[in-house]
């Protein structure tokens, strides 16, 4: 029984050239390399291989046979993966990022994330990208934690010593509720009437606000640390609770949920920052990335009277 010998990197990328040209003469002049060679090397990956890969015999240009096919697949995945190899490395000498966590708040638009990550990973395609999504002081804690290299922060935790911050926009915070609970009801809501009703809150999972609540008017509250999880108890009528005004625009058109008039808490301006540690500067990719989300900032325009949360 005969073993198929090792094929060598460059006789597979010979073997390519050829395939892809569609001829040996093609093929060196693309390769940069005499006809002979590349014949050479195609001889001999045959030999190593124990098949013929190309139909020589009455054709203008060499097709390839059953064998050739099979090994093409595997040639391609072969040189692809050395191509990722050689880009990654280039990239680690030229001091860019292997992985990059990001770290970002709940409250930020993910139609605004994907369409920067997706730049990103064109722009990057060697760096492995690590996204966490968090709560309140979430984000501030997983950077000033080595947890992640970059965040996209809202106001809270940023108090955290050693962190650098840069604006990266707004968004207004909205009280709403089901057009069928009662405080929907009511026109216009008397002061004190949200003591009466449950009241959704986000919870805060790093701690930085133990013993503070922001803008909870309820005794009676729920807590979750799910931003979607708190949108659907809403439309179910399940309690009342700020939101983001972009994560409810719809249902705010549709009507499946309509914005409450509350004297004491009318909404807010919610504000994000890029944050970084400031002994952990950010490298070429995670600058590049906290360049796109302020950037992005400057399309974002306060709401008229809206106080800062």
């Amino acid at each position: 029984m005969s073993c198929a010998g090792t094929p060598t990197y460059d006789q597979l990328r010979i073997f390519l050239a050829v395939v892809e040209a569609g001829g040996f003469a093609a093929a060196a002049r693309r390769l940069g390399r005499a006809v002979s060679v590349v014949s050479y090397g195609i001889t001999h990956l045959e030999a190593q291989l124990g098949v013929t890969l190309f139909e020589r015999e009455g054709a203008r240009s060499p097709g390839l046979t059953e064998a050739g096919r099979s090994v093409l697949a595997e040639a391609q995945a072969i040189a692809s993966g050395f191509d990722a190899l050689t880009a990654k490395v280039q990239g680690l000498l030229d001091g860019l990022e292997a992985e990059l966590h990001l770290a970002v708040d709940v409250m930020l638009p993910a139609d605004r994330i994907g369409v920067i990550l997706r730049a990103f990973a064109t722009r990057f395609p060697t760096v492995s990208l690590r996204l966490h999504v968090e709560a309140l002081g979430g984000v501030a804690a997983r950077v000033a934690s080595g947890g992640a290299t970059l965040g996209i922060s809202g106001p809270v935790g940023l108090e955290a010593p050693g962190l650098d911050r840069e604006q990266a926009g707004c968004l207004a915070l909205l009280p709403v509720a089901a057009p069928d609970h009662p405080l929907a009801r009511l026109q216009p809501i008397p002061p004190g009437a949200v003591r009466q009703h449950v009241q959704l809150v986000l919870s805060d999972p790093s701690g930085a606000t133990r013993g503070r609540d922001f803008a909870v008017l309820s005794p009676d509250t729920w807590r979750l640390s799910d931003l979607g999880a708190k949108a659907a108890l809403l439309r179910e009528g399940i309690g009342c609770g700020n939101m983001p005004q972009p994560a409810i625009a719809n249902d705010l058109l549709t009507g499946t949920l309509v914005r409450l008039e509350i004297p004491e808490s009318p909404g807010g301006l919610y504000r994000f920052f890029a944050i970084w540690r400031r002994d952990h500067p950010p490298g070429p990719a995670a600058t590049w990335l906290r360049a796109q989300f302020v950037a992005h900032c400057a399309t974002d325009v306060a709401p008229p009277g809206l106080a800062e949360l």
